[in-house]
């Protein structure tokens, strides 16, 4: 999944977002701490292509974006809402191509506005980036070209405090970075910010109310942080090739950003520092099991406000979670499997 995958839902309860061959399934927790509910197909019965997208707004609905095959050769997005874990996900409706008519031409990303408005991202056919939203009224607005050049299959997007859609792009040597100007406008391309980025490794975080930071591994091997308009900053060594989950967690009375990632050694490996305060250091600490190559890391936080870390390999269709104890610093309890 491109996005969290694991989040808190309008009724407090956890839930996952588990990929398929040709769909999407969704577990959620049937009570504070579990146990967990088997797993439901997302949106009905419609075959998907790999590499579906999930977002969430301020009202804590999760909103899904996939390609589904719609003749041989071609392909169209669909997209469907989930308002409560335990009820079911409505139907996937159809929002398009942004060429009109195609094949598949990228992973897409979801940002949900503070209206509550879902912005489905996509690199387009030219190699640029396209956008649809829903409209406050109902219904989805015209594809919009964005723009950009050479743009890479993963994109970032993420909705800052102010509630206004940000995206991230990486290309060759390069970030580039689209903004909202006030509600409901089509982002605009800001900055373009050179420097050397690994392929699939964004990752997007509110992190104030002024700024969002992204995290990315560079080709020496570091994971850096950037916040447009300022330069970008080598954080620490990267644990592992992929990206990280990241979330703003209280850790002993501050203000935190903590990183999880799965580690060159197989293990989930957990690092934090205070939020946008990249020279105060950081460094890893390992936990857990080791975990399969394809498997991924995210984190949320429960209806305590309590930090939760899980782990899914889709090869051995296994989740592990772990979450934080009530005790000074980031003790967390055993990985479980759900």
């Amino acid at each position: 999944m491109n996005g969290d995958w694991l989040i808190r839902g309008r009724d407090g309860r956890l839930s996952v977002y588990l990929p398929t061959d040709d769909g999407v399934l969704c577990r959620a927790e049937l009570g504070p701490g579990g146990p967990w509910e088997s797993p439901r197909r997302v949106g009905g019965d419609q075959k998907l292509r790999p590499g579906p997208a999930v977002g969430q707004g301020a009202d804590a609905y999760a909103h899904l974006a996939a390609w589904r095959p719609t003749r041989a050769g071609e392909a169209g997005l669909v997209h469907s809402t989930h308002f409560r874990p335990r009820l079911a996900a409505l139907d996937w409706i159809s929002i398009g191509h942004p060429n009109q008519a195609g094949d598949r031409t990228g992973t897409p990303a979801v940002a949900v506005d503070a209206q509550g408005r879902a912005h489905v991202f996509v690199r387009n056919r030219g190699g640029g980036v396209s956008m649809r939203g829903q409209k406050e009224a109902g219904g989805w607005g015209p594809w919009r070209d964005l723009k950009g050049r050479d743009v890479q299959e993963d994109l970032a997007a993420v909705t800052g405090e102010s509630g206004l859609v940000e995206l991230y792009a990486a290309v060759p040597g390069a970030i580039l970075y689209w903004r909202q100007e006030k509600p409901g406008a089509v982002p605009v391309l800001q900055e373009a910010m050179e420097t050397p980025v690994r392929p699939g490794t964004l990752r997007a975080l509110a992190t104030s109310a002024e700024h969002t930071t992204l995290f990315y591994g560079d080709d020496s091997g570091d994971l850096c942080a950037w916040r447009p308009g300022t330069k970008p900053v080598a954080l620490l060594t990267s644990a592992g090739p992929g990206p990280v989950s990241a979330i703003r967690c209280e850790l002993d009375g501050h203000d935190c950003t903590l990183l999880a990632q799965r580690s060159a050694s197989g293990r989930t490996a957990f690092a934090a520092y205070p939020t946008e305060d990249e020279s105060a250091g950081a460094w890893w600490t390992e936990s857990g099991p080791r975990l399969p190559a394809d498997a991924a890391v995210a984190l949320a936080k429960d209806e305590q406000d309590r930090v939760v870390a899980a782990s899914l390999s889709p090869s051995a269709g296994q989740l592990l979670l772990t979450r934080r104890k009530d005790e000074p610093g980031l003790a967390l309890s055993a990985w479980e499997a759900v």
